[in-house]
């Protein structure tokens, strides 16, 4: 897969994201022959993550005073750095069967498809003994044994966690909003974005599952007046045009 990119904007917060992050990463590496492109936006640049992650992962380091993780900023400075037709962009805490990608990358070579999104929409949350077992061993086969076990966080039909695009048609259809700063409904504004300008979008069948974490002010709407622009930016895109969407964008 020398034609696709992974990228992974991340902020560590805790030694727990770390462990996620490198269980990933580790199960990239294990499965396929990818680029991975990781972005790290700190205070600080400790290099514990450089050190950790293997030499073939392409390492940033960002310094970010910004308590806020500006996630949808450094999506799109990462789409503009990666030079492979694909490319992914994937959450830190996210695996999926790897059939699920390989049929996601074969869909998007036939070009019949601008957009996949390797799994059916149920988020699944290990829960934290199971993700300390895929920390230890990085059985994914486990993970879809013990799903029953597992809770979904948002229910069907989500959109978010990871999605595989046709780099060229990602750019053009404005990557990621920046009125979204922190977190928000940010993957539905872009579904429907994408939608309503006729992006050519698949989902596959299959799990995705969530590697447990605690969550900070990262994991939650920032402030009131961040919580109303941001669905306020989904709705907006939702009963918009196509040609008012790229008005807008311009």
């Amino acid at each position: 897969m020398d034609d696709l990119t992974v990228l992974m904007p991340v902020r560590i917060e805790s030694i727990i994201r770390l462990e996620n992050l490198l269980a990933v990463i580790r199960y990239l590496t294990d499965n396929f022959n990818v680029r991975i492109a990781v972005l790290e936006a700190s205070q600080h640049n400790n290099k514990i993550l450089q050190r950790l992650i293997p030499e073939e992962v392409r390492y940033t380091f960002v310094k970010d005073t910004d308590p806020v993780f500006y996630r949808t900023k450094y999506i799109n400075s990462l789409t503009l750095s990666a030079d492979t037709p694909y490319i992914a962009v994937w959450d830190a805490d996210v695996v999926f069967p790897p059939q699920q990608i390989n049929q996601s990358v074969e869909l998007l070579r036939t070009g019949e498809y601008d957009v996949i999104f390797p799994y059916d929409g149920m988020f699944w949350d290990t829960s934290k003994d199971i993700r300390q077992m895929f920390i230890e061993t990085g059985d994914i086969e486990m993970l879809t044994e013990l799903k029953e076990m597992m809770s979904s966080l948002y229910g069907p039909g989500m959109k978010g966690g990871a999605f595989i695009v046709n780099r060229g048609k990602y750019i053009n259809a404005g990557m990621e909003n920046l009125r979204f700063y922190g977190w928000g409904p940010e993957d539905w504004e872009r579904y429907e974005r994408w939608k309503n300008i006729g992006l050519r979008m698949k989902t596959i069948k299959g799990n995705l599952y969530h590697l447990s974490h605690p969550r900070d002010m990262n994991g939650t709407h920032n402030s009131e007046q961040q919580r109303i622009i941001s669905f306020y930016e989904k709705d907006m895109t939702a009963f918009s045009s196509a040609e008012e969407i790229r008005k807008r964008m311009k």
